[in-house]
């Protein structure tokens, strides 16, 4: 079984600046992953062609079972607002995480998290990169209870905060917010923090050690996969990481097969 997060930019290519559904069909396609978390995900976005990236990334790995879950309406670095608990979005542009599986999904579950009271510095990589001051967008817990042929199993995704601090509380959140689901429990997702403090803060235990930014020479892991102690326990053992480089994204996916 190969479980895979990916920080996909919305799909965006930098060598261009565009989002191209062939070139990401073929880059999610090449995962080819059974479990697959997104991050930077668009729904009904002007500039990612009003697609909906989960949607297109779930036919690309012949996946049927997916969802989308939105933490704004509107675009981040731009105009947005908080989603409310009556509120799905649809019908205006989204941008959020996905979760995809190619197993059966028993639930699904949202944990919605709060934004960090401060503005803080970002990169923004392509045309025009640079530092720039953002306000920090609501972020949300997307989680599954799959049917695996190793038994059930918790999956979630998520997209911490960039701002230093606010992800760590966030990361806690997280966790203790899956603890009310069935075990044995992963998170994926880009956490915004370094392996060793995603460890320490999360208790749980890393299934993958690889840089994963930025995607071209990458030099720090902020992509994650971890598991609770069910999970090291239970699941079979990890053979494989790997972090390949990828046609799209900042990012380089982060992929760990088990088994």
């Amino acid at each position: 079984m190969r479980l895979a997060t990916f920080n996909m930019l919305h799909g965006r290519s930098l060598t261009d600046g565009l989002v191209d559904p062939d070139r990401l069909t073929a880059a999610v396609r090449a995962l080819d992953a059974d479990v697959l978390a997104l991050q930077e995900v668009d729904r009904d976005q002007h500039r990612s062609g009003n697609l909906d990236l989960t949607a297109l990334a779930a036919r690309a790995l012949g996946a049927p079972h997916h969802r989308f879950a939105a933490a704004v309406v509107g675009t981040p670095g731009e105009q947005f607002r908080p989603l409310r608990d009556d509120d799905d979005g649809h019908g205006e542009p989204c941008y959020g995480i996905g979760l995809i599986s190619r197993h059966p999904v028993r639930s699904w579950h949202i944990t919605r998290l709060k934004p960090a009271p401060v503005r803080s510095p970002i990169y923004v990589p392509g045309p025009g990169r640079g530092l720039i001051l953002l306000r920090d967008e609501p972020r949300v817990v997307l989680a599954a209870v799959l049917d695996t042929p190793h038994g059930p199993l918790t999956v979630a995704a998520t997209h911490l905060s960039f701002v230093p601090g606010w992800n760590a509380r966030q990361l806690r959140q997280t966790i203790r917010a899956l603890r009310a689901l069935p075990a044995p429990r992963v998170l994926l997702g880009d956490l915004n923090l370094p392996a060793g403090a995603a460890r320490l803060v999360s208790g749980w235990q890393p299934l993958g050690r690889r840089p994963t930014y930025p995607a071209g020479q990458p030099r720090i892991q902020l992509d994650h996969v971890l598991a609770d102690r069910h999970a090291v326990e239970h699941l079979p053992p990890v053979r494989a990481v790997t972090a390949p480089l990828s046609a799209i994204s900042d990012h380089r996916p982060l992929l760990v097969d088990l088994g």
